[in-house]
């Protein structure tokens, strides 16, 4: 039977290693499901996965696009369906792995077309965000969609001006339109959560932020300043140094910010998946993942798949 595993969790859970490992069992390329490490010009703020690491196992939708594209969660569906229908002739078994939570629904479930947007509304809402308005923004998507509010990424100023132009100018939640019509695929998904103790996952973070740091975080956002206004430049890790480089703040200030904001998307994924009760979940461990891979392999006998 055919069926895409997808490895799935929150931000700095150990995702790659996992899925790397699963990969390999089952002689499966990996499809990444990452809206940002598809961006072929950010590296380090999107922790890609290494050299070695892309030695090991054929990855998709890895350094695939240019920033310059406007990419969306309905791009991605087309794209990976057709590739997932290609790898089928000579795989069972796909391996997927990301943190979107938006990308992996459009995947397992397609999205709703949106209406045509309301121009004044969307004028009126931009100008609010170029006037430094974007904490009243997030708190009015959080009154009208909360769905959404813990889905997306809020520190992007026009994701979050994305989701109000919709909720208000259609009175119809933004979230809304992502679960109104389930598409059927027509092989087997299987959704694998990973998880850890909150302290363990917030110390990771701290720690990876520090390593993107010392790998040169500061001189990859430099080398994007020509393309900031890109939505794919709006997002955590990105927008803390613009802001540093603009002298909003010190670079002390910006590590902590950019530290704080992580965890802060890592809650709001995890809250988001909450919902799904299609994911099963495993709490993983301080041991190297091939010492824990069979958890998964379990779980996937466990699932009847």
């Amino acid at each position: 039977m055919r069926r895409v595993v997808i490895l799935l969790g929150p931000t700095a859970v150990g995702k790659t290693d996992y899925s790397i490992e699963l990969a390999q069992h089952f002689d499966s390329p990996i499809i990444s499901c990452d809206s940002r490490q598809l961006f072929r010009q950010m590296s380090i703020g999107t922790a890609v996965p290494s050299p070695e690491q892309l030695s090991r196992v054929k990855h998709y939708f890895i350094h695939s696009h240019s920033v310059e594209q406007y990419y969306t969660a309905g791009k991605y569906e087309v794209e990976a369906l057709a590739l997932v229908e290609e790898l089928f002739r000579s795989n069972e078994t796909l391996i997927m792995t990301g943190g979107s939570g938006l990308y992996i629904d459009a995947f397992c479930k397609g999205l709703d077309d949106f209406p045509k947007v309301h121009q004044e509304l969307r004028k009126s809402l931009t100008a609010r965000l170029k006037k430094g308005e974007l904490e009243s923004l997030q708190m009015e998507l959080k009154k009208l969609d909360p769905e959404s509010y813990d889905s997306i990424d809020i520190s992007n100023g026009q994701r979050v001006i994305r989701a109000l132009e919709v909720t208000i100018g259609t009175g119809r939640k933004f979230s809304s339109f992502k679960t109104g019509r389930t598409r059927k695929r027509d092989f087997e998904i299987v959704k694998i959560g990973l998880t850890r103790p909150r302290e363990v996952l917030y110390d990771r973070i701290d720690r990876r932020v520090d390593m993107m740091m010392a790998a040169g975080l500061l001189e990859e956002v430099r080398s994007l300043v020509q393309y900031r206004d890109m939505p794919a430049l709006k997002t955590v890790g990105y927008k803390e140094i613009f802001d540093y480089l603009d002298g909003n703040h010190s670079l002390e200030e910006a590590v902590r910010l950019i530290k704080r904001n992580t965890r802060h998307y890592a809650k709001r994924q995890l809250t988001y998946w909450g919902r799904d009760e299609e994911i099963k979940w495993l709490e993983i461990g301080n041991q190297l993942p091939s010492s824990e891979t069979n958890l998964i392999l379990t779980s996937l006998t466990s699932s009847s798949v």
